[in-house]
Parts: structure tokens; C-alpha cells; sequence
């Protein structure tokens, strides 16, 4: 079900006083935003894109624009966005969101507005102490013969391997059935859960595999290695008779690329100024990883690291709206 998220800052502007902000400002009247409504940007379940998606709904707020913040699943926000009720999503990553973004793009009701400057990974990851007592590792063939070191009391005598939220996607389960791998999927159920026993297991050298990603601070923090399984081509995806399993799709990692900015296909029409200013955003995975470790490991909240980085990057971002 998607709610609007309550607790967060919105703006509400008449046409009047749109005009009047900008000609305080000393702008030209033309520059104020094309329409009052709200534009809604969707919110999700992970710390870094709650991020992109304050720092730029502010940057739009600071160009007139009137902004409303939509909870939203990842996956399912796409009905909303080809509808028109959704109108834009920050965050569609190449590791886990490609299939749905080509989908809604194909349909012609949403836009891609471009890469957002993160690159993405997103895979098997564990502790470089590990590999101790699976000295094969990253190779994935390795998992197939010490996957016990991996095992929990609920898995043995399987491994476990702890995933993301199912919301994320990410073809996991199909992954250790396509593959043969002895191993039982549990997926966290949050964002935080899913860290959280990352940070409790290494501080005990405790046994883990379990999905990371980056950008994300937690590549950075702990020493360890993604999995490498057969590398990603479409056509693991798409066609069982490619790879390894001639009877089963999804037997290789997961791809990796951008992360994409997407929106729903009549804003250009309706607010064209605000999605100039989205094409325009960037921001680095070393950027975005500082920020999210700000707020998951020293406690800070999202909207004060936002305010934070506008106020580092007022010359770069006053050039996403023409200022």
C-alpha cells in the first residue's frame, strides 16, 4: 500500500506566492515553477535513498517547487509512477531494478532521466575472515563444498545466507537453485536488520554471508569480499539454456551499473524546470557513503545530513535549478 510519509517537511505555494519568492530572490518571473501541485517523490526502505530523495525534493523546494514525500515499495512504485499518482523515484538500481525500469520505459508513461553518479553493486558478500574455513572463496563453487561454515542451528546442515528485504528483488532464491547451491535463503526485513547483524557478527567473528551493497558504508568499514559467481549477461536472465544450468535462468551474479533517476513520463510537460534540475543531479558513492554512515553509525537524522550537504554544495546545486 503506498502512504504519504508523515513527519516530513512539505511546501505548500500559491501561484502568487511562487511569483513573489522568485522576485525576492531577484529572479525573473518566468522562472517560477509552471504549476503549484505537488510533486511526488517516492520514499523507500534504505538509508541512502531516503537521502537522494530529500536533497533533491529540498533543491526543488528551493526553486518554488511544492513537495510531497510518498512512501512507496521499490518495485511496486512503478504502477504509481506510470499512472501519474508517483512522479518521481531517485533511486531504480541496474543491480536489482533493470527488468521493471525497461518495462515501465517501454510502456511510454515513464521517463529515465539518467544515472544519478552512484554505480552500483550489489552481491554475496562475507568477512575476509572467513576465508579461513572456506579458503576457496570469492570463487562461488567454493560455497558448494564449506557451506556448514556457513550454517545456522535453523539452516544445518545448509548454509545460510542472509538477504535483503524480498521487496528488494534481486533473484536470490532462483540464484541457489539455479546454481545447486546448499545453502537456505533468509531475508532480513529491514534495511537496519540487515546491518545490524552484519556489525554483531564481524565484532564476534562470527559466520555470515549476506547481501551488501555499495555505495553504502559498510564495504568500507569491514574487510571482506563479494562472492564472484559467473559474471552477469542479459541472457542469464532471460534464457535458461545459457550458463551453467541449461534448464534454470538466473545461474550468475547479479549485474552491475548505474543507479537511475526515473519519473513519471508528464512531468516533462507539467513541471519541465523541476525535471531539468533532476537530469542535473549528482552526487559520487563515496559522497553518498559518508552521509549514510552519518545517519546508521552516528545516530544523526536524514534531514540534518541533508541540510548539511546543501549547505556544502550551494554553488552546485543552485546550477541544477538555473540559479
Amino acid at each position: 500500500m503506498i502512504k504519504t510519509a508523515t513527519g516530513l517537511p512539505r511546501l505548500a505555494l500559491t501561484a502568487a506566492s511562487a511569483l513573489a519568492l522568485f522576485a525576492s530572490c531577484g529572479l525573473p518571473a518566468a522562472a517560477a515553477p509552471e504549476s503549484t501541485d505537488p510533486i511526488k517523490l517516492t520514499l523507500h526502505d534504505w538509508t541512502g535513498q531516503l537521502i537522494t530523495t530529500q536533497i533533491m525534493g529540498e533543491v526543488l523546494k528551493q526553486a518554488g517547487y511544492n513537495i510531497e514525500y510518498v512512501q512507496a515499495d521499490y518495485l511496486a512504485q512503478f504502477a504509481g509512477l506510470k499512472s501519474g499518482d508517483l512522479h518521481v523515484a531517485m533511486e531504480i538500481w541496474e543491480t536489482t531494478g533493470r527488468e521493471a525500469l525497461d518495462e515501465a520505459v517501454g510502456s511510454g508513461r515513464v521517463e529515465n532521466l539518467g544515472e544519478t553518479g552512484m554505480l552500483a553493486i550489489e552481491e554475496w558478500w562475507y568477512p575476509l575472515y572467513m576465508k579461513e574455513q572456506c579458503p576457496g572463496l570469492p570463487d562461488w563453487e567454493a560455497l558448494k563444498g564449506c557451506a556448514e561454515a556457513f550454517a545456522t542451528p535453523e539452516t544445518a546442515p545448509k548454509g545460510r545466507y542472509l538477504g535483503g528485504p524480498v521487496t528488494w528483488g534481486g533473484f536470490d532464491d532462483e540464484r541457489v537453485e539455479a546454481l545447486d547451491l546448499p545453502f537456505e535463503v533468509i531475508h532480513a526485513g529491514t534495511d537496519a536488520a540487515l546491518f545490524a547483524e552484519l556489525e554483531s557478527a564481524y565484532q564476534r567473528k562470527a559466520p555470515i554471508l549476506l547481501w551488501v551493497y555499495a555505495p553504502h558504508w559498510a564495504p568500507i568499514k569491514y574487510e571482506g569480499e563479494w562472492v564472484e559467481f559467473p559474471p552477469y549477461e542479459p541472457a542469464c536472465y532471460e534464457d535458461p539454456s545459457w550458463g551453467s544450468n541449461p534448464d534454470m535462468a538466473y545461474d550468475c551474479g547479479k549485474p552491475r551499473g548505474p543507479i537511475w533517476k526515473v519519473a513519471w513520463a508528464g512531468l516533462k510537460d507539467k513541471w519541465p524546470g523541476a525535471r531539468a534540475a533532476i537530469e542535473a543531479f549528482r552526487v559520487t558513492n563515496d559522497e553518498m557513503g559518508e552521509m549514510v554512515a552519518k545517519v546508521d553509525l552516528e545516530g544523526k537524522r536524514v534531514e540534518d545530513v541533508v541540510s548539511e550537504w546543501m549547505n556544502s554544495n550551494e554553488d552546485r546545486w543552485k546550477k541544477w535549478i538555473g540559479q
